[in-house]
C-alpha cells in the first residue's frame, strides 16, 4: 500500500468511523456472546440474571431464536442477533422471504428486546460452504436492509457481516501491509461499499490466542495476552507502536479497509475474540490462568478506557467470547472451552476485579443444566473497537493483525 496516500486515507476513514455514537445499555461497556451449541446449558430465562451479576449489557447472539429473545424482554439488555448461514440463499433471492424474516424474528420482538444489530451469515467467505454461500451474502444484507428499510426500522437496526481474519492476504505483518486476499476483494469491495453507505460496521473475528498457538517462538505470550508492561511492538512503516496484538490485528483490518476501498468510512468491530481455559496437549497457552489474563486485561482495557488522541472520550466496547463452555461445539478440546462459565453458572475461572458469582444457585433454582438450547455451527463472540491514533502519533495503536 502507498504510504503517500495512505496517511490521509487512514484517517479520514477512522475519523468517520469514530464520529458514530453508540447508544449505551448498561454503565459497563463489556458484552458478552451467547453462544449455545451445547445440550446442557441453563434456560435462557436465567440467563439475564447471570449476565446482571457480572455487570453485562450487551449480547451477541447468532440466530434469533424466539425463546431467547423472549427471555431479554425487558431487561434493557442491547442484543445483536444473527440471520444464520443456511437462510442467506432465501433471503438473498427473495425480498419477500427479507421481509418475512425480518417481521418475524426482529419487529415482533421490538421494542421490548433491544435488537441493534443483525449479522448476516458468520465467516461466509472462508467458511467451508463459502464456494456455495458468498455470492448469496451481499444481495441478503442489502435485501435485509431493504426489508428493515420498510418496517421503518433501517435508522434503529443495523445489518453487518462478520468475517474470520482469513480474508487478509498471508503473510500481514507489518501491518501497515496487510491487503484482503486478492480472490476474494471483488466479495470484499462490495461489503465495504454495503457498510460505507448505511453506515453500518464491518465485523471481524479476531483472536491472539491463535497467532500465539501458531507460533508461540514468534508471538511473545505476554503481547498476546494484552498484558499491560508486554514489550510494544513499532511498525517500521508507519512509525505506530502496539501495545497489544488485538491492536494490531484490527489495525490489519482497517490499513486493507484503505487499500480496497480508497479510504472507506468503514468501521471495524471485532466479532469473536476470547481464549479458552483447557486444550488437547499440543494447543499451547490453553490454559485457565492465561484464559482469566486475557479476559481481565481486556475487561481493563474496556474500563479504563478515555478515549483515543485522535477522538477524545470515544470508548472501546467489548464483547467477550464466551459466556458458556459449549459441549456440542466441533473441532480441538478448546474450541469446547472457551466460556467464562460452566453450564452450571458457576465461574470457569476467577477474573481480577470482575464479580463473577461463585455458585450456581442463582441459575439453578432457575432450572440451570435441564433443558437444551443448542444452536447453528459457528457460534463465538465479538468485540467492538474504537481504539486508534492519527498517524502523526505513534505512541497509541491504530489496531494491526500480527501474524505469519
Amino acid at each position: 500500500m502507498a504510504l503517500h496516500h495512505s496517511k490521509l486515507e487512514l484517517l479520514m476513514t477512522l475519523i468517520v468511523a469514530l464520529a458514530a455514537p453508540s447508544a449505551a445499555t448498561s454503565a459497563s461497556l463489556v458484552g458478552v456472546n451467547y453462544g449455545r451449541v451445547a445440550d446442557n446449558l441453563p434456560p435462557p430465562e436465567s440467563v439475564p440474571r447471570l449476565l446482571a451479576s457480572i455487570g453485562v449489557g450487551r449480547v451477541r447472539l447468532y440466530d434469533a431464536e424466539p425463546a431467547v429473545l423472549h427471555a431479554f424482554a425487558n431487561t434493557g439488555v442491547e442484543l445483536v442477533v444473527g440471520l444464520p448461514d443456511r437462510c442467506l440463499p432465501a433471503v438473498a433471492t427473495d425480498q419477500a422471504e427479507a421481509l418475512e424474516w425480518a417481521g418475524a424474528h426482529v419487529l415482533a420482538f421490538l421494542p421490548a428486546a433491544k435488537i441493534v444489530a443483525v449479522t448476516v451469515g458468520n465467516e461466509v467467505l472462508t467458511d467451508v460452504n463459502s464456494s456455495s454461500l458468498a455470492r448469496y451474502l451481499v444481495p441478503a444484507m442489502e435485501n435485509l436492509h431493504a426489508a428493515l428499510a420498510a418496517l421503518g426500522l433501517d435508522r434503529d437496526v443495523a445489518v453487518t457481516s462478520a468475517h474470520s481474519l482469513a480474508i487478509l492476504a498471508t503473510p500481514s505483518f507489518p501491518p501497515s501491509g496487510s491487503t484482503f486476499r486478492p480472490d476474494l476483494l471483488p466479495f470484499v469491495r462490495d461489503i465495504l461499499s454495503f457498510h460505507a453507505r448505511t453506515g453500518s460496521p464491518l465485523f471481524v473475528n479476531a483472536y491472539p490466542y491463535f497467532a500465539y498457538a501458531e507460533d508461540p517462538s514468534r508471538v511473545a505470550l505476554d503481547y498476546a495476552l494484552l498484558d499491560p508492561g508486554a514489550a510494544a511492538f513499532i511498525d517500521p512503516a508507519t512509525g505506530l507502536r502496539y501495545t497489544n496484538l488485538l491492536y494490531a490485528q484490527v489495525d490489519a483490518v482497517y490499513h486493507a479497509i484503505a487499500s480496497a476501498s480508497k479510504g472507506g468510512g468503514v468501521e471495524v468491530r471485532v466479532s469473536e475474540t476470547g481464549w479458552p481455559s483447557e486444550g488437547d496437549a499440543n494447543e499451547t497457552g490453553a490454559t485457565s490462568e492465561n484464559a482469566a489474563r486475557y479476559n481481565g486485561n481486556l475487561m481493563r482495557l474496556v474500563s479504563q478506557q478515555k478515549g483515543t488522541p485522535l477522538v477524545p472520550g470515544t470508548p472501546l466496547r467489548a464483547y467477550v467470547f464466551a459466556l458458556f463452555n459449549e459441549n456440542q461445539k466441533a473441532g480441538p478440546s478448546s474450541e469446547r472451552k472457551f466460556g467464562l462459565f460452566k453450564p452450571d453458572g458457576t465461574p470457569t475461572y476467577q477474573l481480577s476485579g470482575v464479580p463473577v458469582p461463585q455458585d450456581s444457585n442463582s441459575t439453578a433454582a432457575s432450572g440451570a443444566g435441564q433443558g437444551t438450547t443448542a444452536g447453528p455451527n459457528g457460534e463465538s463472540g465479538y468485540f467492538s473497537i474504537s481504539a486508534a491514533s492519527p498517524v502523526s502519533s505513534p505512541d497509541y495503536p491504530f489496531l494491526f493483525m500480527l501474524t505469519n
